[in-house]
């Protein structure tokens, strides 16, 4: 027997709540969505009394979910993926595989190799749709796995046994802290210069890359920063690190989506700028004549050979 209220939620009002967590901001969200403020108001309000539980803390600064919201919001995102991956794949099987192409990626595409990979693709081939999928590292290789997307572009190795990888580029890795920051005066910064600060990470961000170069350049634990992982987006997190909770890495495709008040500084190892390498995944089997056209660009942008999954 049906719950009640279950049948009365649509994925607007999902949308909706996600997009006031992702924002901090009823209005943001509202604007990002392209609605009005008073619609997507009602639409979280009719959610949480068909949910029976408050999402958000509302204040004059914003919103911040709730424990239970939190819970829901997680649930919120798991459906609205699923969703999406419906879509990619109606769509490829009626328009056909030579004429689009999926691309799943979790890093900023602001700036850097990515964003001028799809920008050159775009324009060598426009007849073919090209559809972008961010996700975690996790939910791209699994999408890779079950064909809701030809390609991902991972930071990383991320082993898959029953695909092709192909080095790409690399990236620098860039403290993101406030202008008035005493590091941000610094003309060089190194790890050990991070022992006494907090690092702020997104809880969407691709994966234990960063942290794990952290510990590799930091061996002794006292040596090392504290780290808080936040169930936001990495917007958020900006938001945050503007209120003086503490700095954040990033990577440097991030550059290109700028802050108000915060600034980027380059973070050195022994050898010089902390880099992360970055690998493209495909399954063997793929046959879409738009993945062969897309794997030669990076090929030809990107020359090095092919490495089989481990």
């Amino acid at each position: 027997m049906p719950i009640a209220g279950a049948n009365n939620i649509g994925l607007n009002h999902l949308r909706s709540a996600v997009a006031a967590a992702d924002c901090g901001s009823f209005r943001q969200a509202a604007e990002m969505l392209g609605i009005r403020h008073s619609l997507l108001s009602r639409s979280i309000r009719q959610l949480e009394h068909w949910v029976g539980a408050t999402l958000f803390e509302r204040s004059r600064v914003g919103v911040v979910p709730t424990l239970a919201g939190r819970r829901i919001l997680r649930m919120s995102r798991m459906i609205l993926e699923q969703v999406d991956i419906l879509v990619v794949t109606g769509r490829s099987s009626g328009n056909g595989d030579s004429g689009r192409l999926s691309i799943g990626f979790c890093t900023s595409i602001s700036a850097g190799n990515l964003r001028a990979s799809l920008t050159e693709f775009k324009h060598r081939a426009p007849q073919v749709e090209l559809a972008t999928v961010e996700r975690s590292r996790i939910r791209l290789m699994s999408a890779l796995r079950n064909g809701t997307i030809d390609i991902a572009i991972v930071p990383g190795q991320g082993p898959l046994s029953d695909s092709a990888r192909l080095p790409v580029w690399s990236e620098r890795i860039l403290i993101l802290l406030p202008k008035d920051h005493p590091l941000a005066s610094h003309e060089d910064i190194h790890w050990t210069d991070l022992r006494n600060e907090t690092v702020l990470l997104s809880q969407y961000d691709p994966g234990t890359d960063i942290e794990d170069l952290l510990v590799s350049n930091l061996v002794a634990e006292e040596k090392r920063p504290r780290i808080e992982r936040h169930d936001v987006s990495r917007g958020i997190v900006k938001s945050l690190i503007s209120m003086g909770l503490g700095i954040s890495l990033v990577m440097e495709s991030d550059i290109g989506a700028s802050f108000a008040g915060l600034t980027y500084r380059e973070i050195q190892d022994g050898t010089g700028p902390s880099r992360i390498s970055f690998h493209a995944h495909w399954r063997e089997d793929n046959e879409n004549p738009a993945l062969q056209r897309f794997l030669a660009l990076l090929a030809e942008r990107y020359p090095s050979p092919p490495v089989d999954g481990e």
